[in-house]
């Protein structure tokens, strides 16, 4: 059962939403996260960050697990979710190197890559797992078609998605990686808790298909309602317009 919590914008939606992750730490000290990139947890991220500067909570013991990251960047570009998770968290928290895991893409052998990373997953077991929703219904960059059965693997990244981000990158399509590598669904769905956030009218197709929609994996976020622990989605007025009630 997906509990849904509608807030005003965006602003709100990263409090209410930083404070479910900030309890989290607070309470489990050595808890595992499951961390997203993209601009839905930005603000999120500052507000565990002002926690922190306030000595609210330290994440010294804290075990992170990253979604995806793209094929084909090195780690030192800007655009890669290593250097985003370190610009927008890493850097500004005492969470350690060592506690910080992103699915590698580096290397030739990238199957390898992907059962190690899901063979890593699951020996921790993620107790909260921070996802955003593609405008397709993807998690992570799980596109529509991926088996809800899927561990870590390669994925293409459909033109819609690839679109969606050419934000990051200039606004240049050809900039943006054709290939990524993440968390399958089985692996999302093995967390003891899942936190959504979406923001904006772009995403309320999304929020609609999630929570009123069929469960099918052509709507890879879909397979959420089936979530056998906690799953909270917080989106905003925007995000939930097209919610029959």
């Amino acid at each position: 059962m997906i509990e849904l919590i509608k807030v005003k914008d965006y602003k709100e939606l990263s409090n209410v939403a930083g404070k479910i992750m900030l309890d989290l730490v607070k309470e489990k000290e050595d808890c595992t996260l499951g961390l997203a990139t993209g601009s839905s947890p930005i603000e999120l991220y500052q507000y565990l960050i002002e926690a922190y500067k306030r000595g609210e909570v330290s994440f010294k013991n804290v075990k992170s697990f990253n979604l995806d990251e793209y094929c084909d960047l090195p780690r030192e570009h800007p655009e890669s979710y290593y250097s985003f998770m370190h610009t927008n968290l890493f850097n500004h928290i005492d969470i350690k190197e060592e506690n910080v895991h992103l699915p590698s893409s580096l290397g030739k052998d990238l199957e390898a890559n992907c059962k190690e990373y899901s063979d890593a997953l699951n020996a921790a077991v993620v107790d909260m797992q921070l996802l955003g929703i593609g405008a397709n219904g993807h998690i992570g960059f799980n596109e529509p078609g991926t088996s809800f059965e899927s561990e870590t693997l390669i994925v293409t990244l459909q033109e819609k998605t690839r679109k969606d981000n050419a934000r990051f990158f200039d606004n240049d399509i050809n900039q943006v990686p054709t290939h990524a590598i993440t968390m399958g669904i089985k692996n999302i769905m093995n967390a003891k808790s899942v936190l959504l956030v979406a923001s904006g009218s772009n995403k309320a197709n999304a929020i609609k298909n999630l929570m009123e929609g069929p469960i099918t994996e052509d709507f890879p976020a879909s397979a959420l309602n089936n979530h056998p622990g906690k799953v909270i989605v917080v989106a905003d007025e925007e995000a939930c317009a097209l919610l029959s009630k």
